[in-house]
């Protein structure tokens, strides 16, 4: 399974980027999608990366601010944050995916743990 790291504490208006450490045969067979998720609320899909580096937005309010990237020789997959806002404080979450397209909740496998993203002054 994908393990996110990456999270800690930024101000408003910051900057942040998590990591996502997969395996070779994951870049080049699967989509990595990032979600995040408050307590008590439901967990929500962010956006995905395929594995031709097309990328799909599936929330509005972080294009502008959020994208992703891959490194196949480091395995992993970045999520770069920027302008960040206090309601974008969550538990983030990386997972594999067949496609970027189709249901946002289609996944591979099961989630991980998770890293801790929180956004005050």
């Amino acid at each position: 399974q994908p393990v996110e790291s990456g999270g800690g504490l930024v101000q408003p208006g910051g900057s942040l980027r998590l990591s996502c450490i997969t395996s070779p045969l994951t870049l080049d067979r699967y989509a990595i999608g990032w979600f995040r998720q408050v307590p008590g609320k439901e967990r929500e899909g962010l956006l995905c990366i395929n594995n031709d580096d097309r990328i799909k937005y599936y929330k509005d309010s972080v294009k502008g601010r959020f994208t992703v990237s891959r490194d196949t020789a480091k395995d992993t997959v970045y999520l770069q944050m920027n302008s960040l806002l206090p309601e974008d404080t969550a538990v983030y979450y990386c997972i594999r995916k067949e496609y970027c397209s189709g249901y946002v909740f289609e996944i591979v496998g099961s989630w991980g743990q998770g890293t801790q993203v929180t956004v005050s002054s």
